[in-house]
């Protein structure tokens, strides 16, 4: 018999969203800028942790986002059980002002945000620089040398200039002067050496401070200034325009011909970085077999720090010719089209080269090399044409200049294979005739369903040569599908698949001015419709109501093609609703008293020549879900006996969008049977939105979990349940072999997460020499955690295991000695080469969470599972964590199992803890000959015996009562 205690319903104020940002990791310094803000200022390089603390119920979300700073970073969306926003190496650029927003809906958004400020300060880079002028006249010269030190640093850097180990001091030195240029903000200092004296020549040094913020150490450069000190001069051992052939190494040298300091000489290239086969031999880079791709322009540069670099370009041609084509432009100043006996006619040739300007062009007539005449010229370019366009006219043109024209483009002396193309100039066989472009009857419109494939079609109907058809989007703005502005066909058929909408619209088809008759381009224009299914608004909606009140659905109709609508029906669960028929030009729209006896799903179909859209409405008078509240400090109250009680509680969402809610149905169940089926009775008190309620549930028994559901009543109907587990939290035994891991969870922070694997499900091509055969019991089908440090894991990857919510009951031990003990004891195996850092953490929720290290352990521990337990005292409502820290390689398997946290010390058992001999309670166990069989609980046995079968030692007893295993 299941005994309640006092039904009561508590109301509280709404509880709107508020938050704090709270911080942890490597703080510097934090201090209040004025009364809404912070400032958190940390070093470069260093873990950034920020934690947005918010309360409220419903939970709110949590949104990060950034603002100032030298850029502007966004942050997903995140749920409120990973409120923490945290930068790993946080960079400079990641400065600035950040933002937590938390809102649940009721009342205004909450909003902090907290200034973080980066610190650092880089290695300063010195270079000197020397001027000599006239003075006086003609008398005598002066040279002065500037000390130029710069620093990028935050905050500002001070400068400290030393010579040899002493400082300088401006005031006492009048052949010196200290100043900051005027177009420096703060990072440049300059040390200006005036009519430079014998002792000038000496070791200076440039150190820079911050003060120590932040611990950063203070940074120097040292320079040693001699009379040999010079700028750096570079000598280059190839032409500045440097063209090969294709498969030739290259080797370009920059050769340093003065410059004190030694320089120190690299190479860089334009576009793009060094080709891959680049090699550099001090000053010198070779190229192996060099292709066009490696073409570009090299730069060396000298570097001493005295005067500006010293820099020589080298700019690298690699030769190459394709796309060979041809044009015949008959005569012009007669409006010709046409090949005609008497009048001009030019032919042309063009190469796309590689120099452009080095290609050599020969002409020949049926095999014959041509030479200038009256009536044959050559254009070696043709100012008319592309540059690097070769041309042949002929002037009046007689029946002997019909032949066959060749064209072959070279560059002598290379190894470049020549290009040849040949053009047949004949009147009498009509081998030159202007085209004629026609699109197919029916294809000036093609019409494509969304997804299918069209084809486009300009076909040349007469012409020789025929010339290639061009396609290009009417709409300059518009690309074509392929997202190139132009695309050439052949035969004039352009192939479109997996059509989209956004590719409708006309389409130009055009003859291409190449390989024909360079004439007016012949052009039209073909129109590709898409048919698609009308776009509806909303695809889904949930509409919920109270009864005997009109409820209307419209289903908005967003684009279609074609635009016509064929049909428009609504659906009553399934069944055709009959209606008038429907304007297509109105929105679909139907209206109707909503009644116990017509809730239900609504379907409005509607139809185009394309196909059929529906947007759906779940129409009904059913409450919405109520919402647990999590947020109870401690939520258990023990009672007298083995009992324990629990006070559930949460809000209504939305309790006005339907009928009054007159009560809630509440069941409880264990192992899926109902000990608890009851309805709680409002008494008339209707629930408000963002107003807490609370039901005790008592005669709970400890240890034991109950599954609470809770579904709202209305005097129609009942809504849906919802559905969370209530552990008794100061006592856990996990073994793993729940899916729901016994309510652990993945902390949402760290790099990757634990796996829950047994024998059975083990990847048979898994990591060797690394991790455990079985779980902690020997058994195959037991389960177990681990962590996987194969590939993606990198060296510090971190995973980390929440255990649930501890919450202490009293803060005081027996007989007031201080705070309740609790002890967390388990197994784990960390067998590998490579096997990294376990750390079990003690995580005590207050304002904030606050963690702390209770046990750690590093390396290779063995091949068996091992023991580990110990004590803590927390101060609160607790969690144990479980993080596992990836080494350098992939055998660094960790494993755990068997997790218990009890109330009370730990009690040491040497035959468990030291000799590895296994504790049981129930079953049946194998174990090696050196163990024994021993038993945790003798009182709840009535048989126990050990036999040995092919070598593997089994104990095996049976029981009178169930024992929790």
């Amino acid at each position: 018999v299941f005994v309640l205690c006092i039904i009561y319903v508590l109301l509280v104020p709404k509880t709107p969203a508020n938050a704090q940002i709270i911080h942890s990791g490597a703080a510097c310094n934090v201090k209040d800028d004025n009364i809404s803000e912070r400032i958190y200022t940390i070093k470069e390089g260093d873990t950034l942790v920020l934690q947005c603390i918010v309360k409220g119920h419903p939970r709110p979300p949590v949104r990060w986002t950034k603002t100032a700073g030298s850029a502007s970073d966004k942050f997903m969306e995140t749920s409120i059980y990973n409120e923490t926003l945290r930068i790993e190496r946080i960079l400079r650029v990641q400065g600035g002002r950040y933002y937590c927003k938390a809102d649940n809906g009721v009342g205004v958004a909450a909003i902090k945000s907290i200034r973080v400020d980066v610190q650092y300060l880089d290695t300063p880079v010195l270079t000197v620089h020397q001027t000599i002028s006239d003075v006086r006249g003609s008398y005598y010269q002066e040279k002065t040398v500037f000390l130029r030190c710069t620093v990028n640093s935050n905050p500002p850097a001070r400068f400290i200039w030393k010579r040899g180990n002493t400082p300088i001091e401006q005031s006492k030195d009048n052949g010196v002067d200290i100043y900051e240029p005027l177009y420096t903000q703060g990072e440049t200092k300059v040390l200006k050496l005036k009519n430079l004296r014998l002792k000038d020549f000496a070791n200076y040094t440039c150190q820079v401070s911050v003060r120590n913020v932040c611990n950063i150490e203070d940074k120097s450069v040292t320079f040693r200034l001699t009379n040999g000190t010079t700028a750096p001069a570079l000598r280059l051992s190839v032409n500045e325009t440097l063209v090969v052939d294709p498969g030739r190494d290259v080797t370009m040298n920059c050769e340093v011909i003065s410059g004190f300091p030694r320089p120190t000489v690299t190479w860089s290239r334009y576009p793009g970085a060094l080709p891959l086969s680049a090699q550099v031999r001090g000053s010198a880079l070779v190229l192996r077999a060099v292709t066009p791709a490696d073409a570009g322009f090299y730069n060396c540069t000298a570097v001493n720090n005295v005067g500006n670099p010293a820099r020589r370009n080298v700019n690298l041609v690699v030769r190459s010719m394709s796309n060979l084509t041809f044009q015949i432009t008959p005569d012009s100043n007669k409006d010709s089209e046409s090949i005609q006996m008497g009048r001009d006619l030019k032919l042309s040739c063009h190469v796309d080269a590689t120099p452009q300007d080095k290609v050599n062009y020969t002409w020949y007539k049926n095999g014959a090399p041509v030479f200038n005449t009256e009536t044959l010229i050559l254009l070696r370019s043709d100012p008319d044409m592309a540059p690097g366009t070769s041309s042949l006219e002929i002037v009046d043109m007689k029946f002997r200049d019909l032949a066959t024209y060749s064209c072959v483009a070279s560059f002598p002396g290379s190894s470049v294979q020549e290009l040849r193309v040949d053009v047949n100039v004949t009147q009498s066989s009509g081998e030159v005739i202007p085209p004629v472009l026609a699109v197919p009857p029916g294809g000036q419109v093609v019409s494509a369903r969304e997804g299918g494939s069209a084809e486009l079609v300009c076909l040349v109907a007469d012409g020789k040569p025929r010339p290639p058809i061009l396609w290009s989007r009417v709409d300059k703005d518009q690309l074509m599908p392929s997202g190139q502005a132009v695309v050439e066909t052949r035969d004039g058929r352009l192939r479109l698949a997996n059509i989209s909408r956004d590719m409708m619209g006309p389409y130009r088809c055009q003859t291409a001015p190449y390989n024909g008759l360079n004439i007016k381009r012949r052009e039209a224009q073909v129109q590709l419709n898409v048919q698609y299914p009308p776009m509806l608004d909303p695809v889904f909606q949930d509409v919920r109501s109270r009864n005997y009140q009109f409820v209307t659905l419209r289903c908005g109709v967003l684009r279609s093609s074609p635009p016509r609508l064929t049909n428009v029906r609504w659906y009553r669960n399934g069944e055709l609703v009959r209606m008038p028929p429907l304007d297509p030009k109105d929105v679909p729209e139907y209206k109707f008293k909503l009644e116990p006896s017509n809730n239900g799903s609504y379907e409005c179909r509607v139809s185009n020549a394309a196909g059929t859209s529906a947007c759906t409405f779940d129409v009904s008078a059913r409450p919405y879900d109520a919402e647990f509240y999590f947020d109870t400090p401690n939520p258990i109250r023990i009672l007298k006996g083995n009992n324990y009680s629990f006070n559930l509680q949460w809000t209504q969402r939305d309790p006005e969008a339907t009928d009054r809610i007159i009560g809630y149905w509440i069941n409880v169940r264990k192992n899926k049977q109902n000990l608890l089926s009851k309805q709680i009775d409002l008494k008339g008190v209707e629930p408000v939105k963002g107003v807490l309620q609370s039901y005790a549930i008592a005669d709970l028994r400890i240890p034991l979990s109950y599954e609470v559901r809770l579904a709202p009543i209305t005097t129609y109907s009942i809504g849906d349940y919802v559905s969370r587990t209530i552990q008794y939290s100061e006592h856990h035994v996990c073994g793993f072999e729940d899916e729901r891991i016994c309510g652990f969870s993945q902390d949402r922070t760290d790099m990757f997460d634990w796996t829950r694997q047994n024998r059975l499900t083990q990847n048979p091509k898994r990591s060797p020499n690394t991790g455990p055969e079985t779980d902690r019991s020997g058994t195959k089908e037991g389960y177990y955690m681990y962590i996987e440090a194969s590939r993606p894991r990198a060296p510090g990857d971190k995973a980390r295991l929440l255990s649930p919510l501890f919450n202490v009951t009293s803060v005081k031990g027996p007989k007031g000695s201080g705070r309740v003990p609790y002890c967390v004891s388990f197994y784990y195996h960390m067998k590998g080469k490579h096997i990294g850092t376990l750390n079990v953490l003690l995580r005590v929720r207050s304002i904030a969470y606050v963690d702390s290290v209770a046990w750690s352990k590093s390396s290779h521990q063995g091949p068996d599972w091992k023991k580990a337990l110990f004590d803590i005292s927390p101060s609160g409502p607790f969690q144990i964590m479980f993080e596992g820290i990836r080494d350098v390689g992939y055998e660094g398997d960790i494993a755990i199992d068997d997790v218990s946290i009890t109330k009370g010390k730990c009690k040491q058992d040497n035959s468990v803890a030291n000799s590895g001999t296994p504790a049981f309670t129930s079953g049946m166990y194998t174990y090696t000959s050196t163990q024994t069989c021993s038993l945790i609980d003798t009182g709840t046995l009535t048989h126990i015996h050990t036999q040995t079968c092919k070598g593997m030692h089994v104990c095996m007893f049976s029981q009178v009562k169930s024992v929790v295993k």
